[in-house]
Parts: structure tokens; sequence; C-alpha cells
């Protein structure tokens, strides 16, 4: 069966997005379930980050005297030091963003994160700090040897993150033009060879209206098990009745 767009008319008139994003981790996890070797898990993971506006004009700047040396009275012949005020004061929050993943994890090496599965949501896209700290945290991942799966269904943002994730590690992929495609698959992991370490990559471009592609998940430098998107992906639709 083919991808739909969930993001669009008329899907989007009687469907939200949200449902295949918060539904499909767990029938991924359900089928992973009949094929990881027992002394592997699979754990969904869905946290709904908080937008916050930030509000420039919000500086603190109440007048408060500079604190300078003064002696401990307690310890004669020392000083306490005081910092001097900030030079910003802002209310904010630190960004927090939208997960929907499947984790993997070994049993037999003390309950290790070995593989991820991330489906891409708007807000992954929309704002550069949003983008940053995603492709920061799957750098990470790949860095700490965990195999990752990148999902993007996402057609109301241009934004290809995969492409972003290349590029902050300093690498490109001949096959993506100036303009990659919004939507996409691509599995990747980090492994060495010899001496030296290369990252190997599974991408395929997704097309509404087309299938979705089997991937590599990656438990160990030599054991991979199919990832079967569609299959989970069709089995999501049917539970929430989408046609």
């Amino acid at each position: 069966m083919p991808l739909r767009d969930h993001f669009r008319p008329p899907l989007s008139e009687f469907t939200s997005w949200e449902g295949i994003h918060g539904g499909w981790p767990m029938v991924i996890v359900q089928q992973l379930g009949k094929r990881l070797p027992p002394r592997y898990v699979a754990e969904p993971r869905v946290h709904l980050g908080s937008q916050v506006e930030i509000d420039v004009a919000a500086y603190d700047h109440e007048d408060v005297p500079t604190p300078s040396w003064e002696p401990n009275q307690a310890e004669p012949g020392t000083a306490v030091w005081a910092p001097a005020q900030p030079t910003l004061a802002v209310e904010t929050e630190l960004a927090d963003f939208d997960e929907y993943e499947v984790r993997v994890f070994d049993l037999r090496r003390g309950r290790r994160l070995v593989a991820a599965v991330e489906l891409i949501s708007p807000a992954n896209k929309d704002r550069a700090e949003n983008r940053n700290q995603f492709t920061a945290k799957c750098a990470a991942l790949l860095r700490q040897g965990v195999s990752l799966v990148l999902v993007d269904l996402v057609t109301v943002r241009s934004v290809n993150l995969y492409d972003e994730l290349l590029r902050l590690i300093g690498q490109r992929d001949p096959t993506l033009n100036d303009q990659p495609p919004a939507t996409y698959a691509a599995a990747c992991r980090w492994r060495p060879r010899g001496a030296s370490r290369w990252l190997e990559v599974w991408n395929h471009p997704l097309t509404v209206g087309a299938p979705l592609p089997c991937l590599p998940l990656w438990l160990a430098d030599d054991l991979a098990v199919p990832l079967d998107l569609e299959a989970s992906y069709e089995q999501t639709c049917r539970d929430l009745r989408i046609a």
C-alpha cells in the first residue's frame, strides 16, 4: 500500500499526523519482537516537547550593587569571593523537542542502547535551533556506536535532516542535489574498518503514493535485522482506520 500525505487535505481533514507518529513506534516494537534475538529488547518512546516563545525584551535591569571582596568572619585571613551580576538575565527554558522513536537495548551488555528509530516530526524541522538540537543528538548516538534510522514523512517542511546531519559531521551524500527531498528514510551506522571508522548509510527517498522501504537495523557490527517500514506503517494505518 502507498505512503499517504498525513499533513495535507484530504487526509489531514479527518485524521491527525500525531496519530500515525504516536502509534507507529509501538507497532514497530511489536514487529521487531518477532525478529530480535533473545538478548535484545525494543521499546517505544514518545515525548512531546514544549514550545516556549522567548520574549527578547524580558531583561532583568534591577539595579543591585556589585558585591566586592569581603572578609570571612568565620575564618580570619581568608576572603569570600562573590561573582558580579550576570550580563544577561532572560526568562526562558531550554529547548525541548518532540521525540517519536523506538530504542533497542542489548540486555547482555547492561541494557546498552544499540539502535534507535527516529520518526521526525514537524517541530524537529521548523526552527534552526530545533534542527541543530536534533542533528546533534543523532550525531552523538552515532558516535556512541548506536545505529540510527531516520524516517521523515513531513511533507510541509522542505528541510532534509539527514542532509543536515551529514553537514554537521562534515560530509555530503553525492546522491542528494541542492534541494534534497523532504521525505526520506535513512539507516546509518558508524563502524570501524581497520584503523579508521566509516559512516555507512542506506538512504531511500520517500514518495507519496509509493511503498516504504525495508532498511537494515544494525544491532552489532555483524548483525542486522530487517526493519520493514511498509509493514509497520500499514498496520498502524489499519489500527487507526486510515484508508
